[in-house]
């Protein structure tokens, strides 16, 4: 029950910091007419969604190891393939907030054409996370739904979540214009995940996993 309680509030830490640090912070500055312009005058306000997605990115590896602890054995396979895909996503988003210092800087410098090209650069890696901290709801959804120790709608909403994301990358790249269908389908997946994190902060699990290791 504490395994499950601390998961939910690491998760809730990461979608408040992540949340402010991509939807506060970057994608504000990336819908202004003067983006560079923006960078400057937002440099106190990047640096602030700088260290949340630090605090965000420690926060979902934590997530993943508690949730393996939690899982581990209702199927080992499905739980390391869970951690793996969390721990890519982690590594992935850490390494892109490279990326993110690098527009702030440039832009400070004068270099406003390569502020730009670090920031679209930093949503290319973001794209590519998302193969991941998408990814991972599947064999999450599907611990979900196999350990009974939650209902069994939130593991199948997971696993649709998890769809979304995927797909939601696909339009992304097949059909860049189709913003639309990409953030519905990315609403999707969002949706899941508050509906998780909430029942582990409120409602923990009904019942420890039996101490087994099932083989597929």
């Amino acid at each position: 029950m504490r395994t499950a309680r601390l998961a939910g509030l690491l998760y809730l830490v990461v979608a408040v910091c992540g949340g402010f640090a991509e939807l506060g912070a970057r994608s504000t500055i990336k819908a202004s007419d003067d983006v560079a312009q923006a960078l400057r005058d937002s440099a106190g306000l990047m640096k602030v969604a700088f260290a949340a997605d630090v605090v965000a990115y420690t926060c979902f590896l934590l997530v993943g190891l508690a949730l393996y602890a939690l899982f581990k054995d209702v199927h080992r396979v499905a739980a390391v393939a869970m951690l793996t895909m969390n721990a890519g996503s982690v590594a992935i988003q850490s390494l892109d907030l490279v990326n993110h210092a690098g527009a702030v800087l440039a832009a400070q410098r004068g270099a406003d054409e390569l502020a730009v090209l670090f920031l679209d650069l930093h949503g290319v890696g973001y794209l590519i996370a998302q193969v991941f901290f998408g990814g991972w709801l599947i064999p999450l959804g599907y611990l979900v739904v196999r350990s009974g120790m939650m209902p069994r709608v939130l593991g199948y909403a997971l696993i649709v979540g998890g769809v979304g994301y995927l797909l939601g990358l696909v339009v992304e790249l097949v059909a860049p214009g189709a913003d639309g269908v990409a953030l519905a389908l990315g609403v999707v997946g969002g949706i899941s995940e508050i509906a998780f994190l909430l029942w582990l902060l409120v409602k923990g699990v009904s019942a420890p996993v039996r101490e087994r290791v099932l083989v597929p």
